[in-house]
């Protein structure tokens, strides 16, 4: 099992300087442990319906961690293209690959939340084509080539983004089901546009922590499938999930969960039971958060990226003890 960890970039209330300075303590505690690449999110907004808060902005963030550290990958988890300009996020990606070394690994996803879209000026429903022309447009950016583009969304000519890329970066590409809100459009089941994307174009899947243990592993299976219909190896596509995890030095399962109620609440809102948040996100006792784990891993789950629920580097020593150890 590989792991990540997706820094605590959370946009809260009480945010300061010295909380957004923590992020430092994060990134080098990481690469010290051995945790495969840092992980950022991207919720302009506070997405009422699924989170309490929004994150800072991942691309400076990640250029942050990068001067933080040497040798730790650095991941978008996940990045929405369909929101932003492609090519000024062609030349930021390019500019923070050469920054970092090559270690800026792309996640995207389609996105979810219709008021960011509307705050872009974006449709909803352009979502998924629009993120799919972006993704053309960045491979064919990277090559340093003067490039013409008349699509759907998105018209420029003679276009050189400097400077090229030796190599795209490796894409991850998130979706899947998702246990169903009154708030959020995505269906409970992976979308065939979004079966077809992960199947096509990308590196590794990163399944979404917004479903169940049991949606998780169903999706794959759709993938798993889909792969073997497009005569696509298996080997060929990382298996990977994200999820939040706070971890309480206790046996006791109602003492765990009283102690993290609140924080999964403060980063999700309380727009969703506490009982919905229970099978989607990793709480309770270590003892069950290592079960959880241990039947993705059973499924086929190579790579687990993990988010802390406040600001506290001291959680990482105790997934050190409870997870870490564990797994490897």
């Amino acid at each position: 099992m590989r792991f990540g960890l997706m820094l605590p970039s959370f946009s809260f209330s009480d945010l300061d300087y010295g909380r957004a300075a923590r992020l430092r303590d994060f990134s080098t505690r990481a690469e010290a442990m051995g945790f495969e690449a840092l992980w950022v999110a991207e919720h302009l907004l506070t997405a009422r319906g699924l989170y309490g808060t929004g994150w800072l902005s991942p691309l400076e963030t990640l250029a942050f961690a990068a001067g933080c550290t040497e040798k730790i990958k650095l991941a978008t988890g996940i990045l929405i293209p369909a929101i932003r300009n492609p090519v000024f996020l062609a030349k930021e990606i390019a500019s923070l690959q050469y920054l970092c070394g090559g270690r800026f690994e792309l996640g995207v996803g389609a996105g979810w939340d219709a008021h960011e879209f509307a705050v872009a000026g974006v449709p909803l429903k352009q979502r998924g084509g629009r993120t799919d022309e972006a993704l053309d447009i960045f491979a064919r950016l990277w090559t340093g080539e003067a490039v013409s583009h008349a699509g759907r969304y998105y018209n420029f000519e003679d276009v050189t983004i400097e400077p090229a890329l030796p190599e795209p970066p490796f894409l991850w590409v998130a979706g899947g089901a998702k246990a169903k809100t009154a708030l959020s459009p995505d269906p409970e089941t992976i979308a065939p546009s979004v079966l077809e994307r992960i199947c096509r174009r990308a590196d590794g899947w990163i399944a979404r922590a917004a479903g169940s243990n049991q949606s998780v592993i169903e999706d794959w299976r759709h993938i798993e499938r889909r792969l073997e219909e497009i005569g696509r190896p298996r080997a060929e596509l990382v298996f990977g999930h994200l999820n939040f995890a706070h971890i309480v030095a206790t046996d006791s399962e109602a003492v765990a969960l009283r102690e993290q109620q609140p924080l999964i609440e403060r980063v999700m809102g309380t727009h969703r039971s506490f009982e919905h948040l229970r099978s989607c996100y990793f709480l309770g006792t270590s003892k069950n958060i290592r079960a959880r784990i241990t039947e993705l891993a059973e499924a086929g789950m190579e790579y687990l990226v993990l988010s802390p629920l406040d600001y506290d580097p001291g959680q990482l020593e105790l997934w050190e003890e409870e997870i870490l150890r564990y797994f490897r």
